[in-house]
């Protein structure tokens, strides 16, 4: 029977908070019932597996990483907008680098819950929808949404590691990259300009 008080919501949101503290592997479903109060058994009423909860942070993640994109961005345009979304992406991954984490690897999850899950597909939404103002069309507005998360992705995921071992902090980067992918958004090449492969 399942301890009164536990939910499914209030396991993946300890484990959620847990993964921030401690980092998205060190989760465990005993470091989560500690945590908790329970033994271990008792998880088990509410999460299938580790697989399962790490999902379920994965999710989590998604949804508030994308709820604080969305108010960010809310009414904004071109390189207010993208500035908006960048500083919004980069200050989710500080605030919770476990579940930032969850988002970004490649967790097998149920997929009944991926379809229930906003998160993910309201955040390519807000993407698509930011980028609008840079006129871009198919396929170079999917190569810019791989550009944008692949610059905004590797920025924090290299500082939340200390990799930018310079005398330059990384704060007064971050303004300059932005500024530079608004450049490259701006000035994108058309295809008469790609060099054959």
């Amino acid at each position: 029977m399942a301890r009164a008080g536990l939910t499914v919501e209030r396991v993946t949101l300890t484990a959620a908070d847990l993964a921030d503290e401690v980092g998205l592997d060190h989760v465990t479903m005993s470091a989560v019932a500690r945590r908790l109060g329970v033994k271990d058994a008792s998880l088990y009423a509410h999460v299938r597996n580790l697989e399962d909860l790490r999902g379920r942070i994965a999710l989590l993640g998604a949804d508030e990483k994308t709820i604080r994109i969305a108010e960010a961005t809310a009414g904004r345009a071109g390189k207010d907008a993208l500035v908006a979304y960048a500083d919004a992406w980069r200050s989710y991954a500080h605030d919770h680098p476990g579940r930032y984490t969850a988002t970004q690897v490649p967790i097998p999850i149920d997929p009944e819950l991926a379809a229930k899950a906003a998160g993910p597909r309201r955040a390519v939404e807000l993407t698509y929808s930011m980028l609008r103002a840079y006129r871009l069309e198919e396929p170079d507005l999917t190569d810019a949404v791989r550009l944008i998360r692949s610059a905004l992705h590797g920025f924090v995921s290299i500082e939340a590691a200390g990799g930018f071992a310079h005398a330059r902090p990384a704060t007064d980067s971050w303004p300059r990259c932005i500024e530079a992918l608004h450049n490259a958004l701006e000035h994108w090449p058309t295809r008469e300009e790609e060099t054959p492969k």
